[in-house]
This record gives C-alpha cells, sequence and structure tokens, in this order.
C-alpha cells in the first residue's frame, strides 16, 4: 500500500497525472505497477489501477490475475473496478475511500447513479441499432471451436 501512496504522491509532484497509484501483487511480490496519466497521455481510460492491471498481466502473460491483490492508494472507480473484475483479482486493498476522493473533487457517484438507470434513461443517450447484424460477431463466437474463453 505504500508504495501505491508513493506513486500517486510522486504522480502529482511530477505534474504527470492524478493522485492515485496502484500496484498489483503475487506471492509477496509486486508484479505490475501504475499510476494516472489521463491528462499526460489525454487519454481517460488511463488509471492507476488500469495501468498496474495491464503491466501485472504483461509480467505475467496472461489476461487473468487469480491469486493477485491489488493495493490501490483509492477506492476504484466505476472503469476500474470493472476491471479488477475482469481480471479476476482475488482482493482489493485500498487507501482512500470514494468519499475523500470526492472531497479532492473525483466524484465518481454520478457514474455510480448513471449504472443504475436503463440505458434509455441515461444522460448521454444511447439507443440499439441493427441488433441482428450485430449478433453475427457473437454467432462466429459461439460458432468457434477453439477460442481462448475469457
Amino acid at each position: 500500500m505504500r508504495r501505491a501512496i508513493t506513486l500517486a504522491t510522486e504522480n502529482v509532484r511530477s505534474g504527470q497525472g492524478g493522485p492515485f497509484g496502484a500496484v498489483i501483487v503475487s506471492n509477496g511480490a509486486i508484479i505490475g505497477e501504475g499510476f494516472n496519466t489521463v491528462t499526460r497521455d489525454n487519454d481517460p481510460t488511463a488509471h492507476a489501477e488500469v495501468r498496474a492491471i495491464r503491466a501485472a498481466c504483461q509480467s505475467l502473460g496472461t489476461f487473468i490475475l487469480q491469486g493477485c491483490e491489488i493495493y490501490t492508494s483509492c477506492e476504484p472507480c466505476p472503469m476500474c473496478l470493472a476491471a479488477i473484475y475482469w481480471a479476476r483479482i482475488d482482493h482489493i486493498w485500498f487507501g482512500n475511500t470514494s468519499a475523500d476522493a470526492a472531497r479532492a473533487a473525483f466524484d465518481d457517484a454520478f457514474l455510480y447513479r448513471e449504472l443504475a438507470l436503463p440505458a434509455h434513461d441515461r444522460t448521454i443517450p444511447s439507443a440499439m441499432l441493427l441488433r441482428d447484424e450485430a449478433w453475427q460477431s457473437f454467432q462466429a463466437w459461439i460458432d468457434t471451436p477453439n477460442k481462448t474463453p475469457y
């Protein structure tokens, strides 16, 4: 956890991005770490947890991080939480809470409210389009015998 906090603090002081750091640990060793580079890279997905997951997956040569734990300087946002679940990380440890983040002007409460709404009631309009054609990709997946399931 101290390494995640250090990454977050150094990131702010260096001017690279926001106050977020994360490390992924397997068998007591750090196998991936990341810090927020949203503004530096002009990439809204460049959160510390996502970058740490990418680094850990590269380090282990897999997209599944079972047996690993993530230490993050702040409670994960909805995007990062989803990425952690997709990576199948065993445990999340966090320093600051989402309420602490909101106090520092990083408020994810809006996103949690949006996710709870039906798609047609969300702030960004969305609607289904070409569903029959879109199904073809899922059918191709279903029909492919040598796929790598995830």
